[in-house]
């Protein structure tokens, strides 16, 4: 009895261990960038809209990504300490000033400098008032931003008004140089431009989107969020930082000093939302500061890091996609933005599908309903009028976060005010 009980417990006991083994993170990555290219490959197909995965835009988007990337990467860092950083925008601010004035007297990696430093001063204002005085962090955050524009204002005025005239902008600043990834990108772009659009010249224009026209900020960008990674997920320093996220009054009880830890977190948060500030004043094409230029993208960024899930690799899914929709909405006009809807009316249906076979009824009614309400916008006007196609990113930012909501998980801790000696 007890063998035919053994038996018959093992198969079952293993059976339920491979139903439940699931994608390692990198593997669950690669997948949703498999099937972002296959939808985008599918739409440029189906409506003939040939810019969708045009290598202009795809380039565009890279460019457009980077700075909220950056803006998220800073948001990670102060939200897995604990502080909630809706400051960002006033610190990419900073660093658009900041970088200005670098860049025009000592060159563009000057400019990169410049840009964290004064990045990195606005997070260590947002430290002293949310960990040292206890201010609420949105309040903070909130404050950081008036404060931010309001010295770039001035500061412009001040120094950047007897050179050009205008105190709404800087002098031009010296361009970085870009790199395409020769013989590879000169072969994709054969292949883009010699074939019929179908799959292959899609992929090839993604592909040669992605690997040419790059700059070294994108390098240094998608370095630090290795780094990042590593830093904090896989070194004991990272692992006290994510302590005092999660619980700071038992990180205390084991001695670790959570207000050094916020306020390492949130002067590292806002030098990277500087260094995005540098990245848009180093966009190639514009190369000055403007006030006003960073246009929500702090936002956007902290939408990214939550979309993410607080995670590194999320992060990066978030920002591709912002960045995406910012580059499209910026080199193409309204029709092709619409093509867009036909994309996610395609989602739509196969979530439905997928809703369908988990028995999951309501999910899938709600995915029907969006893909024939998109199908309809779409067979029922030529292009969407430009003043939506500007708010594009801000629209796209909306409804996936309204979208994942529920799948959410931030740090326990996270915008609780803490103070010095609660373990006691």
């Amino acid at each position: 009895m007890s063998l035919l009980t053994n038996s018959t417990i093992a198969p079952s006991g293993s059976s339920a261990t491979t139903r439940h083994r699931r994608l390692p993170s990198w593997g669950r990555g690669l997948l949703w960038t498999l099937l972002a290219v296959a939808l985008l490959t599918a739409t440029a197909d189906l409506t003939g809209l040939a810019a969708i995965t045009a290598s202009p835009t795809v380039r565009a988007g890279v460019q457009l990504a980077i700075p909220i990337l950056l803006a998220g990467l800073g948001g990670l860092w102060a939200e897995r300490a604990g502080v909630v950083n809706i400051g960002l925008e006033g610190m990419m601010i900073l660093g658009t000033w900041g970088a200005a004035f670098a860049g025009i007297h000592w060159g563009p990696w000057a400019a990169i400098v410049g840009g964290a430093v004064f990045g990195a001063l606005g997070g260590l204002i947002h430290a002293i008032a949310t960990v040292s005085f206890g201010v609420n962090h949105i309040v903070s955050g909130v404050a950081l931003n008036l404060l931010g524009a309001g010295i770039a204002k001035y500061l412009s005025s001040l120094v950047f008004a007897p050179i050009t005239h205008n105190p709404k902008q800087s002098p031009p600043v010296e361009q970085l140089d870009t790199y395409s990834a020769q013989p590879l990108a000169a072969w994709l772009k054969g292949l883009e431009e010699d074939h019929p659009r179908y799959v292959l010249s899609d992929v090839a224009g993604i592909l040669r989107g992605l690997v040419s026209g790059v700059s070294p900020l994108t390098m240094i960008t998608v370095a630090l969020l290795v780094l990042s990674y590593f830093v904090l997920w896989h070194t004991r320093f990272g692992l006290r930082l994510r302590s005092c996220g999660e619980n700071p009054v038992a990180a205390e009880s084991l001695g670790i000093d959570v207000y050094r830890q916020k306020y390492l977190a949130v002067v590292i948060s806002g030098g990277f939302a500087g260094l995005g500030g540098a990245a848009l004043v180093l966009a190639p094409g514009l190369n000055i500061y403007l006030e006003g230029q960073t246009n929500g993208r702090g936002y956007i960024g902290l939408a990214a890091m939550i979309f993410g899930n607080w995670r590194p690799g999320g992060l990066l899914g978030g920002a591709a996609l912002f960045g995406y929709a910012d580059g499209l909405a910026t080199l193409t006009n309204g029709t092709t933005v619409l093509g867009l809807f036909y994309g996610v009316t395609l989602l739509c249906v196969a979530i439905a599908l997928v809703q369908l076979y988990h028995r999951r009824w309501t999910a899938a009614g709600v995915a029907v309903a969006s893909s024939a309400v998109l199908y309809l916008v779409y067979l029922s006007i030529d292009a969407l009028p430009s003043e939506l196609t500007s708010y594009l990113p801000h629209i796209v930012t909306i409804v996936v976060l309204a979208a994942s909501a529920q799948r959410l998980r931030m740090p326990a801790a996270d915008g609780l005010i803490y103070r010095r000696g609660q373990a006691g």
